[in-house]
């Protein structure tokens, strides 16, 4: 052999020693990855390393690998180095190299489940640092060892199956995992059932970890969960093991059926009375409770051909409870056997066993009690004819005593009857009418009329019974038809004019006594129907057409109106037509004769009807405006009150009276209207001359009339005042006044002249006005005897009657 093939062989000889992993080997196999094989051929290339094997856990530290060497240069002269993970990569320091000598060594304890190989790459330089060698690539490869247990994925593992499944039945599957090296034995792993009790009814496959039913017996009723204890073992099944639990449940089926705990039930029933619980029936299941398997439903077989029983299954016991839902009658049977039967709500298992108590009998005894009585028609409907008189038979409205072995009688009275309308015999229920039914009665709807009768028997517990009498009232034909209110309008006198008088016809009666109406000239009449015609437009209209030329003017007919009831009512009822000249068009023509005054279908009773109205409005218009007139003027009784007063609505100063009427520099009248608005001088009054010291007395204050009928005695009382008064100069005392100007036409209110001419004046006339002015006409006009003096002796005062009003203030009116 050459050089070549004899470097190889040493090569791989030295790989399959390392991988072997002896840990006897001190010295590390010596490596020439840089040598080259001698010149075969003209390509250069460098040797390939095959990978080295290390044991993981290898616990003598550290330990040496393998050593590189160059050939290039004598032992000392090159520096070797490697790099990559494990060296100066994470993990950092699990790897190192002699430098000087080429020794590679591990330095830490190696672990495949985190890395299971490493690649470094190795340098050879010189002293100086220069490159000797390319880069080689150097690969460990880290040896599995069965270092981990297998592991359940789960703790517990749960699965459910039918019970009485087959053998064979898929239960559920354990599933386990192993972090050692897959492709050896360490993960080989293999499943088995340690513990299920017995009979073994479960079994496990050790290479999937399914587990199957593998007997029959499955029983929910023995034995509802059944638990197993799982095992897996690593190296298959001779290595490391571990251990989970499995939880089986079996699933009810209606494998068992129901049955009652008695072949017979005892029961007790009160009559006339429903939707009450009568007993109840116990039944066993041994199947899951709430499940349909479970469910009981009950059914009765014989001895209720009415239906007067039912059951129901009390969801909480699965009992059956016996209830009553149409009231039993003591009278027409006192017993009742019945027969129930009782099944699941789900199907029965075909390979289930029968039930022995499947069916049972149920004896219920009636009670008697007492029985309201039962009206034989309720409600009962009858008819009766409207305006019925008193005393009308409507109906006998009569009950029976179901109690046939208790001796009582029934007494009958109204419950409600709101019109009062109805008499009720107490002893044999005959109903009639005590009065006339107003047609107009709110408690008449729809034409039926409703009332309430009781029926009561004698017993020491007396019960009653209600019945409902409906009446329908009949429509009479009592009314006869009249005219509906005519349109406004005219009648052409041509009778190919205009589209004639369209009447029509009411009826207070319903049908059928109403519609349709007959139209008719009055038989009494032959002329009518030789000058006017009549033409039916429907049910409830026709057309009144003159046959020929009429005159124009007013034209009263007389109708025939007769409706459809049975018997027919009829009534004759005059027509005024008003009939006038048209034109093409069918109107009136202007200025025509026609007496619309007249009205068409207006009767001379209804005009005079309608003028009465008219004027009895009138009278009452005038007397409301009279009354309010004599109100105003009462309330204008005051003094100086209102704007009918104002003669000429201004005061002069009568101081400073300037030219007269003519002077319109007036005083404001509304100081007068309200006196507590005048301004009153302050202090003392100036006294007169001829006072005597000390007459001078503090003057009280004056009250303000409250009503115009007070006035007459403020004047007399300030006319006292004034005479009295040592502040005022008296009154035959002449006064300064300012000139008055000229023109005035008016006379002097001087009382120099004031007395002058009023012998020709005639006040008498003054009383006419109202009660205000009859004082002065007391004053100025021819006074009695009383009054007489007292003018006398003013003038023997040198006074005129002028002088009679206040002078208060200097102002007068």
């Amino acid at each position: 052999m050459d050089a070549a093939f004899l470097l190889v062989l040493g090569l791989l000889a030295q790989s399959l020693c390392l991988s072997l992993g002896v840990p006897g080997r001190r010295r590390p196999t010596t490596l020439y990855p840089w040598r080259r094989a001698p010149a075969l051929s003209r390509v250069r290339r460098a040797w390939v390393i095959p990978p080295i094997s290390v044991s993981e856990n290898h616990k003598r530290l550290p330990y040496p690998l393998v050593q590189i060497k160059s050939d290039k240069q004598q032992l000392g002269s090159v520096i070797y180095s490697i790099q990559g993970p494990g060296v100066d990569e994470e993990p950092r320091g699990v790897f190192s190299i002699d430098k000087f000598t080429g020794k590679v060594f591990l330095n830490a304890m190696l672990d495949r489940e985190k890395t299971d190989r490493f690649r470094l790459r190795a340098f050879a330089l010189d002293l100086g640092g220069s490159t000797l060698e390319d880069p080689t690539d150097l690969e460990i490869v880290v040896v599995d060892q069965n270092d981990n247990r297998p592991a359940f994925l789960q703790e517990a593992f749960t699965g459910r199956v039918l019970e009485g499944a087959v053998p064979g039945t898929y239960v559920t599957r354990a599933e386990a995992t192993d972090a050692d090296d897959p492709e050896t034995d360490n993960a080989a792993l293999r499943f088995s059932i340690l513990q299920q009790g017995s009979p073994e009814l479960f079994s496990i496959d050790e290479l999937t970890g399914e587990i199957r039913t593998v007997q029959v017996g499955l029983d929910r009723e023995v034995v509802a969960v059944y638990n197993l204890t799982l095992q897996v073992a690593d190296m298959s099944g001779d290595g490391l093991t571990a251990t989970a639990s499995a939880i089986i449940t079996l699933d009810d089926i209606n494998d068992n059926a129901p049955e009652f705990t008695r072949d017979e039930f005892f029961m007790e029933a009160t009559e006339a009375i429903s939707g009450v619980d009568v007993g109840r029936l116990e039944v066993e299941d041994r199947d899951l409770p709430g499940s349909p398997n479970w469910v009981a439903r009950f059914t009765i077989l014989e001895g209720d051909p009415d239906g007067q029983f039912t059951i129901r299954t009390d969801p909480k016991t699965n009992e059956g409870v016996l209830s009553i839902v149409k009231a039993l009658d003591y009278e027409s049977c006192e017993h009742y056997e019945l027969k129930v039967s009782v099944q699941n709500e789900a199907p029965l298992q075909a390979a289930a066993l029968r039930a022995k108590r499947g069916q049972a009998k149920v004896r219920v005894h009636v009670q008697d009690t007492n029985e309201p009585p039962v009206f034989q028609e309720n409600p009962l409907r009858t008819s009766l004819a409207e305006g019925a008189p008193p005393g009308t038979l409507v109906a006998t409205f009569s009950a029976r005593d179901p109690d046939t072995e208790q001796l009582q009688r029934l007494s009958y009275s109204k419950d409600y009857d709101p019109e009062d309308w109805l008499q009720v015999d107490a002893a044999t229920g005959r109903i009639q009418t005590q009065r006339v039914l107003s047609p107009a009665s709110p408690f008449l709807k729809g034409g039926w009329y409703r009332a309430i009768v009781l029926a009561q028997d004698d017993a020491s517990q007396p019960r009653t019974a209600t019945g409902t009498l409906s009446i329908e009232i009949l429509e009479v034909n009592d009314h006869a038809p009249v005219l509906a209110p005519p349109p406004l309008g005219s009648l052409c006198s041509e009778p190919h004019q205009g589209p004639g008088l369209l009447l029509g016809a009411t009826d207070e009666d319903l049908p059928p006594h109403g519609a349709p109406f007959h139209f008719q000239l009055s038989p009494r009449l032959p002329e009518l129907g030789r000058n006017w015609s009549l033409s039916q437009v429907n049910v409830s209209y026709a057309r009144l057409r003159p046959r020929h030329q009429v005159p124009e003017g007013l034209h009263r007919l007389s109708l025939l109106l007769r409706d459809s009831g049975q018997p027919p009512q009829q009534r004759e009822q005059p027509l005024n037509v008003t009939v006038c000249r048209c034109g093409q068009d069918g109107v009136c023509l202007p200025g025509a004769a026609a007496l619309l005054a007249g009205g068409t279908g207006l009767s001379l009773g209804a005009l005079v009807i309608v003028l009465a109205s008219a004027l009895l409005l009138l009278v009452l218009v005038l007397l409301v405006a009279l009354r309010a007139r004599f109100r105003k003027q009462s309330r204008g009784k005051g003094l100086l009150h209102g704007p009918q007063d104002d003669l000429r609505d201004n005061v002069l100063n009568y101081d400073e009276q300037g030219g007269g009427e003519e002077d319109q520099d007036a005083y404001d009248i509304s100081q007068l209207r309200h006196p507590t608005a005048l301004s009153l001088p302050l202090g003392p009054p100036p006294l007169r001359r001829d006072a005597p010291q000390g007459r001078l007395h503090p003057q009280p204050p004056r009250v303000l009339p409250t009503s115009p009928l007070d006035i007459a005695d403020f004047i007399n009382d300030g006319l006292e005042a004034a005479d009295s008064d040592p502040s005022v100069p008296p009154y035959d005392t002449a006064l300064i006044y300012d000139y008055e100007g000229d023109g005035s036409v008016a006379g002097t209110l001087s009382s120099i002249l004031s007395s002058q001419g009023d012998e020709d004046q005639d006040y008498d006339y003054l009383r006419d006005w109202g009660p205000r002015f009859a004082r002065l006409a007391d004053m100025y006009g021819h006074p009695g005897l009383e009054q007489g003096a007292r003018w006398d002796h003013r003038a023997r005062e040198g006074l005129s009657p002028g002088a009679l009003l206040p002078r208060h203030r200097g102002r007068t009116a």
